[in-house]
């Protein structure tokens, strides 16, 4: 006796098709099996390994002597109901299905598809089962292309036991990118020379949200990650460091960005991203959590999320409710030509939201780079970039220090040396140190006095990030500020 079983599964990313021909003999004996055939697209498949194994532990009723089948066989009607894949166990039995050839499949059917089901709602980043999760996020392969632009994502909140829930509304909220940085363990060399690296939390607007939250501040982050194991750390990242998620999203087919950095001996911090694309370039307009914005004492963004859409309508989208709302708009270009198309791009990009900003924080490189490589150090160039509601403009120059410019004042403040392990995250932490200030009182843009204290306080937090490896881990918190504040010279 022949017998030849027939199982037929599709799903919206591919579809899957396991034939298996046996010959059957008096006592039910296998007298010469066959191996699973599988169609091409199955092994590209990312589950393509878990479809293997369970059909390999199928069971199947004996059947009378197979028809002759057509080239093509018909797939199996789709269920009455769709069930989420997380509300059983994956092993759990089934009813027989009947196929459309009249042969009967029963015991413990192959899992469903899981590429088109949203993922399980994960709040902070916890996680469910182990082996659920394993089964559902599969390590090791690429989705398949193209990846989707409108997903369904799910919300991540602060509350520490796990469930939904709203905080009391953050003072400083920062829109952009949250990603991981991988830092060598050595200086001085470059990314191919580099023999080992440091994964470090990153994302200059989460840098600050975070570098707020270590020095006593109130703050919240706007942004998507991706439903994998470094947006989960990054998620749990931010709880622990009291940052206000719930306007963090995971998409489920994009990836979290990754970002090599290291500094070189001639002291150019040298990059390279793997965002093409990521889970942050695809936040969408419909996805903003609104209210959270509007609540803001203060939006701070930058210029990544300006460069591919659909982030940058969301981007634009954010900070003009903001701006309608009387929220006080920072901003921070946060240079990264190799994100750009072109130099042209990245400075019409910059300088396209330049004038919705009321207090602006730039590098003397980003003032070269947006006047066309006139000198930094020249009040009359620095003057070019004040727009007429700007209230105060920052320029910040390392180890020195920094200037300030308002329509009333301008100076400097010098800066305090330190030994230099790691630059990055160094003026993330400067604004971090200014936003915490300004976000309990608004009054000092008005008194010079009181702005310089607060400039020599961001300046110190600046200096402290860059004596350990990493941005966020080397954050400071308001005591090590305080305890540096007697070494500055005003």
């Amino acid at each position: 006796m022949r017998e030849v079983i027939i199982i037929h599964h599709e799903c919206e990313a591919s579809t899957v098709r396991f034939v298996c021909a046996r010959a059957i003999g008096r006592r039910g004996r296998a007298l010469c099996p066959r191996k699973i055939r599988h169609r091409p697209d199955l092994r590209s498949s990312p589950l393509s390994s878990s479809r293997r194994r369970h059909s390999r532990s199928l069971r199947f009723a004996p059947s009378p002597p197979p028809p002759v089948y057509p080239s093509s066989v018909p797939p199996l009607p789709p269920p009455a109901a769709a069930t989420s894949v997380y509300s059983a166990s994956p092993r759990a039995g089934r009813s027989p299905v009947p196929h459309p050839s009249g042969m009967a499949l029963r015991a413990a059917a192959a899992p469903p598809c899981r590429l088109p089901c949203s993922p399980p709602p994960r709040f902070g980043g916890s996680r469910f089962s182990p082996s659920l999760a394993a089964a559902a996020r599969p390590r090791n392969a690429a989705f398949p292309e193209p990846l989707r632009t409108s997903a369904v994502c799910t919300k991540a909140v602060i509350n520490s036991d796990g469930t939904p829930g709203t905080s009391n509304s953050p003072h400083v909220v920062c829109f952009g990118e949250l990603l991981i940085d991988f830092v060598p363990t050595v200086n001085g060399v470059s990314l191919a020379e580099a023999p080992a690296f440091k994964k470090a939390p990153g994302g200059a607007p989460a840098n600050v949200a975070v570098g707020i939250a270590r020095l006593g501040g109130s703050s919240a982050f706007i942004g998507k990650v991706g439903d994998d194991e470094f947006g989960y750390m990054l998620a749990d990242m931010l709880k622990e460091n009291n940052v206000n998620n719930q306007g963090l999203l995971f998409d489920p087919h994009a990836r979290t960005a990754l970002a090599f950095v290291t500094l070189r001996s001639d002291g150019e911090r040298e990059f390279m991203f793997y965002r093409n694309p990521s889970a942050d370039m695809l936040l969408e307009e419909k996805e903003l959590d609104l209210d959270l914005i509007k609540k803001a004492r203060i939006f701070h963004h930058g210029s990544i999320s300006l460069i591919t859409e659909p982030c940058k309508t969301a981007h634009i989208a954010a900070a003009k409710a903001a701006k309608d709302a009387g929220v006080l708009i920072s901003y921070d270009p946060n240079l990264r030509l190799p994100l750009w198309s072109s130099a042209e791009d990245a400075r019409d990009g910059i300088l396209s939201i330049w004038e919705t900003a009321d207090v602006i924080k730039i590098s003397e490189e980003e003032v070269s780079f947006l006047t066309n490589e006139e000198d930094p150090y020249d009040d009359s160039v620095i003057k070019k970039l004040i727009h007429p509601n700007l209230k105060l403009l920052l320029v910040t120059e390392g180890p020195e220090g920094c200037r300030y410019y308002s329509k009333e004042f301008s100076g400097r403040v010098r800066g305090v040396k330190v030994d230099a392990v790691d630059t990055t995250g160094a003026g993330d932490a400067f604004v971090a140190g200014m936003l915490s200030q300004l976000a309990v009182d608004f009054s000092l843009l008005q008194d010079e006095g009181r702005l310089r204290e607060a400039l020599k306080f961001a300046n110190v937090c600046g200096a402290l990030t860059v004596t350990e490896r990493g941005a966020i881990p080397a954050l400071p918190t308001r005591q090590q500020v305080v305890d540096t504040l007697p070494k500055v010279v005003a």
